[in-house]
C-alpha cells in the first residue's frame, strides 16, 4: 500500500472542511465527527466558554489511542492567561484502496508544501495571497486566477481546488457612506477603509492598486471589526451572513473574495499517486501548474 502524505490545519473550519471532503470520499464519517466534537470542545476549554474534565494531559491520554486508523492529537501553546496548553489534531490515516491518505497536522500546512515536505495539503486561500500572490492594477476576484498571479520564482505551489467552505471577505458601509457597496463605488471612492491589518496585502491584492488610489488604511485595534467600521463608514471584512454587520447598522455589498480552504499541490513533489490522491480529493479537477 502506498502512503500519501497531507498537511492539514490543526484545528477549525479549514480542518472541519478537509475531514467533510475526505468523508464524502472514504468511510470515515465517524471518525471525522469524532474530531469535530474534540476541537470544538478543546477551544471552548482554552477560551474559558467550558469548564475543563480533568487535567489537559489526562484529557489528551483519554483521546488517544494505538490504532492505526484512530486519530492521535497533540498538545500546542496557547498565548491566552492561564491556558499554556491547547489540545489540537496531529495525525489520522485513511484507507484509500490502494493508498494510505496520511492527515498530518501542521500549523502552516502552505509553507510545509513551500519546502517541499509534502507533495499535498490543505489551507485557506488566504494565505496564498498574504504571502506569493503578485499585486497588480487589476482586482483578484476568484480562486480561478490565483495560480496566474502566483510568482514561480516565489514558490513552486499551486491551488488545485477548493473545498466551497466559503467566507467572503465582502464591502461592508454605513448608509450615508453607500446603500449599496461595490468595486465601481470603490473605484470613486477617496477616504479611509478599515480592514484588519493581517489582512492588508490581500486587500491590496483583490482590491488591485488602480481602486487603491485615494484610500487610507484604518485598524480596528482593540475594537470588534464590525463596530470599527461603523466608526470609520466603510471597510473589509469577513462575514457569511452579514447579520452581525447588519447590527452594527451596516450594509453588506459587494463579496470581494472567497475565504476558501483549498488543496494545495507541489508540483515538483508529483507522482502518478499524488495525482490519483488529487482527483478523488477533488473530483477531478487538475492543478493548473
Amino acid at each position: 500500500m502506498t502512503t500519501i502524505a497531507v498537511a492539514v490545519p490543526r484545528k477549525g473550519r479549514p480542518l472541519e472542511a478537509v475531514l467533510e471532503r475526505v468523508a464524502a470520499v472514504a468511510d470515515i464519517e465517524t471518525r471525522a465527527d469524532a474530531i469535530a466534537s474534540t476541537l470544538r470542545y478543546e477551544k471552548a476549554v482554552t477560551k474559558g466558554d467550558q469548564p475543563a474534565d480533568g487535567d489537559v494531559y489526562d484529557r489528551l491520554a483519554t483521546y488517544s489511542d494505538t490504532g492505526r486508523y484512530d486519530p492521535e492529537y497533540t498538545l500546542l501553546r496557547d498565548a491566552r492567561p492561564e491556558s499554556p496548553r491547547r489540545i489540537v489534531f496531529d495525525s489520522l490515516h485513511v484507507d484509500f484502496g490502494a493508498y494510505d491518505l496520511h492527515l498530518v497536522g501542521r500549523e502552516e500546512p502552505f509553507r510545509a508544501l513551500r519546502k517541499h515536505e509534502f507533495p499535498l495539503g490543505f489551507d485557506s486561500a488566504d494565505l496564498v495571497l498574504e504571502e506569493v500572490v503578485g499585486i497588480e492594477s487589476e482586482p483578484l476576484s476568484s480562486l480561478g486566477e490565483l495560480n496566474d498571479r502566483i510568482d514561480p520564482h516565489d514558490t513552486d505551489v499551486r491551488v488545485v481546488d477548493g473545498l466551497g467552505d466559503t467566507v467572503d471577505h465582502a464591502l461592508l458601509s454605513t448608509p450615508d457612506v453607500a446603500r449599496d457597496p461595490d468595486r465601481e463605488f470603490l473605484s470613486e471612492y477617496e477616504g479611509p477603509l478599515c480592514i484588519s491589518p493581517r489582512y492588508e496585502r490581500l486587500v491590496r491584492a483583490i482590491l488591485g492598486t488602480d481602486a487603491m488610489e485615494g484610500l487610507s488604511f484604518r485598524y480596528p485595534g482593540d475594537r470588534e471589526e464590525e463596530a470599527a467600521i461603523a466608526s470609520v463608514g466603510l471597510g473589509v471584512y469577513l462575514t457569511v451572513t452579514g447579520s452581525t454587520a447588519r447590527d452594527h447598522g451596516l450594509r453588506v455589498g459587494e463579496r470581494l473574495f472567497p475565504s476558501e480552504t483549498v488543496l494545495l499541490e507541489n508540483p515538483e513533489e508529483r507522482t502518478d499517486a499524488v495525482s490519483t490522491i488529487a482527483e478523488l480529493l477533488v473530483g477531478g479537477v487538475e492543478t493548473t501548474a
